[in-house]
């Protein structure tokens, strides 16, 4: 027999945390029908011994939080401009992490499996920290990634765990206290949209193209520059995809809230003070605040919360042109560092027509716009071109 950990379970953001304390393995992570991974206890192995209840996140929610005092933030642009246009934004990340390497250390990060489901593994070297650039739009799987860390940091080993602000204090409740050589990571998250949609979006592109298997997947290629990012697949056949995160049916369901995690239409998150080192972004908004800076190929809105984060900061500002930024006025454009996004009434709708008639049907249902806003957009992106020439 199984049992929740959570009574409340809609709050549970499907961080690992329980599963990977529990001393007696008896807690799997399991998808509901949306696809969203939920911890169930066998209660028949359970000892009782209350350690899933102490350590979740959600029900204790008083761990290491970081004070607004330290907060700082920066606009960042990495030197190296082939890093820069492989990255999502302005190539911070990769400073970072090649930073922590040099040090010997690893990092974690949302990759893609074989099979192009997200999950979170580790890399040790420089060459390898392509499989962890790129934002990737669905929620990743943990796995054992917080037992490694603790192994790695047992060992006296330098680890930069980067992911979600739920990901990070789901590691900081596992841990249970700080380690002088973690670093962590988070980013302004928007919500994480559901492995279910995402699997049956990858099949629909597949039978587009006669069944071909993916063999590169980015959802943040810079062809129509930074502000208006594609997703883009290649496939075995030699077929390609790419559209504006506007245009793409995944992007806009995303966009639009229909495809996120329950607990991210109210996320315990959203706030200035964190419980990572570091939080990174898009800078949205540059073009306003420090219009210098924008030349539509990324720049990255770099938050700092703790001294440690300052110091990793300094010893990699080489790599980087940096300019220091009021938080509160960045924070404006990029609101989903405090504020949670509206559940729409399609939201559940949308999902069971995924998991029962597929993407295709779903995008006709929900996702298929109005002439007058297709125009809007087409001028957009005619207006973006001529900006770009310009420059």
């Amino acid at each position: 027999m199984q049992k929740n950990v959570l009574e409340n379970i809609e709050k549970c953001n499907g961080c690992h945390a329980c599963a990977s304390a529990c001393p007696k393995s008896c807690i799997t992570m399991e998808r509901d029908e949306n696809g969203f991974l939920y911890p169930h206890i066998d209660e028949q192995a359970c000892s009782q011994c209350g350690i899933c209840e102490s350590i979740c996140p959600v029900q204790n929610t008083s761990v290491g939080l970081s004070h607004e005092s330290r907060i700082c933030a920066y606009a960042a642009i990495h030197k190296d401009g082939d890093i820069r246009n492989k990255s999502s934004s302005g190539g911070a990340f990769t400073a970072i992490a090649t930073e922590i390497i040099k040090r010997d250390g690893v990092v974690f990060g949302a990759t893609f499996d074989a099979n192009f489901n997200v999950v979170h593994q580790y890399v040790e070297k420089i060459d390898n920290l392509q499989k962890l650039r790129g934002s990737k739009y669905v929620q990743s799987t943990i796995g054992d990634a917080y037992k490694q860390v603790k192994t790695f940091l047992e060992i006296d080993k330098w680890v930069l765990f980067t992911g979600t602000p739920c990901q990070i204090g789901g590691l900081r409740a596992y841990l249970k206290k700080d380690y002088e050589r973690l670093i962590t990571q988070d980013i302004i998250c928007h919500g994480v949209p559901s492995p279910m949609v995402w699997e049956k979006y990858v099949e629909y592109r597949k039978r587009t193209v006669n069944g071909a298997k993916p063999t590169r997947i980015s959802f943040r290629e810079k062809n129509e520059g930074w502000k208006q990012f594609s997703l883009s697949f290649s496939f075995d056949n030699n077929a390609g995809y790419s559209n504006t995160l506007y245009n793409d049916p995944m992007m806009k369901a995303f966009l639009r809230n229909l495809s996120l995690r329950e607990s991210c239409y109210n996320c315990a998150y959203k706030t200035k003070a964190r419980q990572s080192d570091v939080t990174l972004a898009d800078f949205w908004g540059i073009e306003n605040l420090h219009p210098e800076m924008d030349d539509d190929l990324g720049v990255s809105l770099v938050i700092v919360h703790t001294d440690k984060g300052a110091k990793l900061l300094k010893n990699i500002g080489n790599d980087l042109t940096l300019k220091q930024v009021n938080v509160d006025d960045a924070i404006v454009y990029n609101s989903a560092m405090i504020r949670s996004v509206d559940k729409p009434p399609q939201r559940d709708s949308f999902l069971l027509t995924v998991k029962n008639n597929g993407f295709s049907i779903a995008e006709k249902r929900y996702l298929q716009e109005k002439f007058l806003t297709k125009c809007k957009k087409i001028l957009l992106k005619i207006k973006n071109k001529m900006l770009r020439r310009k420059k």
